[in-house]
Order: C-alpha cells, then structure tokens, then sequence
C-alpha cells in the first residue's frame, strides 16, 4: 500500500494534536497550588451585600435617573427636581433577564405598549436601554403578573417587574432617560 504525501501530512498532524494534547493535560495536572485558581466559598454570596439593600447604591450616578443592580434584582427611580436634592421616588424588586448589561450608564431608546418578549411572554409597559447580541434589553411587566426566573437556554432581555411597578416605570422613563447599572 502506497503513502501519498496528503495521508503522511494528515498522520503526522495527528500525531503532534495527540502529543501536545497529552503534554497539556499533564502540564495542567502538574499546576502548583500557589498558582490554581482560587474556588469561590460556596457559601459567600456571589456579591458584596449592602449595608441596606434598600438603600439607592453609592456611585450611581447624579440627578433624575433609573439606577438597575442586576445583582440586587432590584430598581430605583431618582428624581431631581430644580434648585432640589434628588430623591428616590420608588424602588422594587425585578427579575434580570438571561443577558445583563454591563455596568455603566445608558438611555432609554424606545417604548412600546404592548409586545411579546423575546421569551414568549406577553408583556407591556416595555422601556428599552440597550441590546446585547441582537437581543434588546429593557424593563417591563408580564401581563399575568409574574416574575418568573427566565429560561437559562434562551437568549432573553427583558427585566421583568410587576405591573404597578412596570406603570411607574412607564411615567418615569421617557426616551432619552439615563438608565444607570450597577455591578
């Protein structure tokens, strides 16, 4: 049986996968504990908690804003009213959606009614900040008032609240509204 120059090229390439593969895998059992990654307490919280959770979080921001801590699951709307200190008008609780925005600070680019969101679920009161992976990221109310835990295996946006609190959002964030997350 004959070798042609492609199948000898094609061993030999898999013979270098399979030694460097081994190589790897030693190298990586061979790691010295000074150098491992450091494993997370499976009992510390996944976050430093705050003093007061209610309390609107320090570095989020000046004047009329609505101030998002994903890791809280919780929102705060800051008004600041002319020649007035600003103030927390409401906040509550909302459940995050499978894609997070990074802390920093947006706005409100477009509202809409009434849609289904990228989960299924009919919604209203949408007010959106900005998109990650295609997928638009904004707050709004399920119109059968829950606020479910979203489905890890789909790409969703929405973060979710209960509808009083989805009206309140509505009046509060017009477009052009700085939306201010948090870590």
């Amino acid at each position: 049986m004959s070798w042609s120059s492609s199948g000898i090229v094609a061993g030999l390439t898999a013979a270098s996968l399979a030694g460097v593969g081994f190589l790897g895998y030693q190298a990586a059992a061979n790691i010295p504990d000074t150098l491992k990654p450091k494993k997370p307490n499976a009992g510390a919280p996944a976050h430093k908690q705050r003093q007061n959770p209610l309390a609107l979080p320090e570095k989020s921001g000046t004047g009329e804003r609505v101030v998002y801590a994903p890791a809280d699951r919780r929102v705060w709307l800051v008004e600041q009213k002319p020649k007035q200190q600003e103030k927390v008008i409401r906040t509550f609780p909302v459940m995050p959606s499978t894609l997070s925005p990074m802390p920093g600070a947006y706005a409100v680019t477009s509202r809409t009614g009434a849609v289904t969101g990228s989960d299924g679920v009919s919604v209203e009161h949408v007010v959106r900040f900005t998109t990650i992976e295609n997928v638009a990221i904004g707050f709004s109310a399920a119109l059968d008032d829950t606020m479910a835990k979203p489905d890890r295996t789909l790409k969703t946006g929405g973060v979710r609240m209960k509808r009083v609190d989805g009206k309140a959002m509505w009046k509060f964030a017009t477009v052009g509204t700085r939306v201010v997350v948090v870590p």
